[in-house]
C-alpha cells in the first residue's frame, strides 16, 4: 500500500488536498459532495480545477470504519486508479494498493 494523496475535510464536506505518483501531480485536487440522484451515484466528484478526473463512493469497512472508495481516470491513464481515502492523523490519505491478480 502506497499514500499517493493527503486531503482535509472543510465545512461544507468537501475534501481538499493533492494527488502524486510518479506519473500524475494533482496539486489542488477536490472531492466535492453532490447530491445523489440514485443509490449507484457517487457521493463525490473529483476535481482539479474545473476538470473532473474520477468519483468516490462512502464505504464501511469490515472493521466498521467509513471510508470513500476513489476512482481517478483520465484519458492519459492506461487504466483507472483504485484507492480508499481513509482518516489520518492529521486530516485523510489517499491510499492506493495493486489489485490482487486472480489465478
Amino acid at each position: 500500500m502506497a499514500t499517493i494523496g493527503t486531503f482535509t475535510k472543510d465545512d461544507a464536506g468537501n475534501y481538499n488536498g493533492a494527488i502524486k505518483t510518479l506519473t500524475l501531480n494533482v496539486k489542488s485536487a477536490v472531492l466535492r459532495k453532490v447530491d445523489k440522484d440514485n443509490d449507484k451515484a457517487p457521493d463525490y466528484r473529483i476535481f482539479s480545477g474545473s476538470t473532473e478526473f474520477g468519483a468516490a463512493w462512502m464505504k464501511t469497512s469490515r472493521e466498521d470504519r467509513s471510508y470513500l472508495s476513489v476512482k481517478l481516470d483520465d484519458p492519459s491513464f492506461p487504466a483507472p486508479i483504485y484507492a480508499s481515502l481513509v482518516d489520518a492523523d492529521d486530516g485523510y490519505s489517499l491510499i492506493w494498493a495493486r489489485p490482487s491478480s486472480a489465478n
